[in-house]
């Protein structure tokens, strides 16, 4: 018979025994389990045949494939495939060579997808396929003409990406481009610029106009009287080179008398000489971006009679009649737009105009005797290549007109010395000499103070001066002799022949 001391000493042990054993037990159940798990793979490989029905049913993941048209690609596929599906078959076709290689070929631009399958009808592998122009040859010959530039196929266009030194480098990458695709509207020009070239353009246009006008002409008349019978004879002379005499009143008149005191005959003698000098000059500057266009005008506007507006009261009359008018434009205009070609080479298409009111071919007539001038205008439209700093005359004219008229009676006017009693004769000589002349510059900006205005250091004359000493504005400088307002030191001016 056991002690009850002795049976709570074995209860004790077996208490301890027993929590020994669940404390191990949790503490090498994860170290058993990947031991059960490596034995059962290997049991799998013992017999020679993986179970792939659990892999199989998920979806095959989809690549994408990129091609050229004409082109093909090998593809390996992860196991045997025994079936091929081509969505389209005109973009791209699929062949299967092996059991596990297939050729993709590449026939006309578009998009498609290739999925291959297995005997039991499982995915194996599937492609979307974009089939593009072959652009490597494109992309090779861009690259030796042009560094910076990209293409890019997108569908049947093209994209071009990149930097380009000059607009006239992206518009050749754009027209190369063009001639790949047969089309410029299936070209995306992308290309940016990295800096645009600013031109400023210098016109000069010169005009210097000679005139010459000679006139010289006798008008003569006479009465007489034999008995009762009365001679009146009068023998007016006019100048048809010039249309008119330059000085209606500029004559001398001269009368021999009868025995009565009365003016028997009259001789009036008309002479004039006139010379003159027109000188024009004109140097429009106007600066713009390459590949852009740019205008200046700096003129006026003068009103053109164009009719009467009047207006209809109620009573049906007729009143407050107003003269309208249009208005023309004169002055100096200048529109150019330079493309910068290369280094120190600027193409440029220049259109300028320099136009004045003038008197010549002026109309006298309408309401209240109104007198309509006519405009001077000379113009210059073309399209040149220079380089920066370079000078060229791109238009000129030297035009000469003479006109001379002898009118008077005829066969007296012709007897020698007492002739030119009979006749007047008129000389006019017209000679014009006009050149434009343009000259580009490429230019950069430059700070505010390295610039000089029209008026820097001008400042008006006090009362004092303008008025005592005849000055418009001071004089700064080092003391020193003014010339009077006025005063010529030496000859000047045009020489006339």
């Amino acid at each position: 018979m056991t002690s009850p001391a002795k049976q709570f000493t074995l209860r004790t042990a077996l208490a301890r025994s027993l929590s020994f054993s669940a404390v191990a037990a949790l503490l090498l159940a994860p170290l058993l389990a990947p031991a059960v798990a490596a034995d059962s793979d290997r049991s799998g490989e013992a017999g020679g045949k993986v179970d792939f029905s659990t892999t199989s049913s998920i979806a095959a993941k989809t690549r994408f494939l990129s091609l050229g048209v004409g082109k093909s690609m090998v593809v390996d596929l992860p196991r045997e495939a025994k079936d091929v599906l081509v969505a389209d078959p005109k973009i791209a076709n699929a062949v299967i060579r092996s059991a596990q290689r297939a050729y993709i070929i590449g026939a006309a631009v578009g998009q498609t997808n290739v999925v291959f399958f297995d005997a039991d009808g499982q995915q194996v592998a599937s492609y979307d396929i974009a089939i593009k122009r072959d652009l490597n040859g494109m992309r090779a010959a861009l690259k030796q003409m042009l560094p910076g530039v990209n293409i890019e196929g997108v569908g049947d266009s093209v994209v071009l990406t990149g930097t380009v030194a000059s607009p006239v480098e992206a518009q050749q990458a754009g027209d190369i481009a063009a001639k790949l695709v047969g089309a410029a509207d299936k070209v995306v020009n992308s290309i940016v610029v990295r800096g645009r070239d600013q031109v400023m353009l210098k016109v000069t246009v010169a005009e210097v106009r000679r005139d010459v006008i000679k006139q010289l002409g006798v008008d003569l008349s006479a009465s007489m009287n034999f008995g009762t019978a009365a001679v009146a004879f009068n023998n007016s002379n006019p100048f048809t080179a010039n249309s008119a005499a330059l000085v209606p009143g500029n004559q001398l008149t001269g009368a021999a008398l009868n025995k009565l005191g009365q003016a028997s005959v009259t001789a009036t003698l008309r002479a004039m000489e006139s010379a003159g000098v027109v000188r024009t000059l004109a140097e429009p500057n106007l600066t713009a971006i390459s590949g852009e266009s740019a205008t200046f005008i700096s003129g006026g506007e003068f009103p053109i009679p164009t009719g009467v507006t009047c207006q209809t009261t109620t009573s049906g009359t007729i009143g407050n009649c107003v003269q309208t008018v249009s208005f023309k434009k004169f002055g100096i205009s200048l529109n150019f737009t330079p493309v910068v070609l290369s280094e120190g080479r600027i193409s440029l298409k220049v259109m300028t105009e320099v136009s004045e009111v003038s008197t010549e071919n002026s109309l006298t007539g309408g309401q209240n005797g109104t007198t309509i001038p006519s405009i001077k205008t000379r113009r210059a439209d073309t399209t040149l290549e220079i380089p920066s700093g370079g000078s060229i005359a791109m238009a000129g004219l030297i035009q000469q007109q003479t006109k001379q008229a002898i009118n008077g009676m005829p066969g007296v006017d012709q007897i020698p010395v007492l002739g030119q009693l009979f006749r007047s004769q008129d000389f006019v000589n017209n000679e014009t000499e006009l050149m434009v002349i343009v000259t580009p510059y490429v230019v950069r900006a430059v700070a505010q103070k390295e610039l000089s205005r029209p008026d820097d250091g001008f400042a008006p004359a006090s009362d004092a001066q303008s008025a005592l000493l005849g000055r418009i504005n001071r004089i700064y400088g080092i003391a020193a002799r003014a010339e009077p307002i006025g005063a010529t030191p030496a000859n000047f001016g045009f020489i006339i022949d």
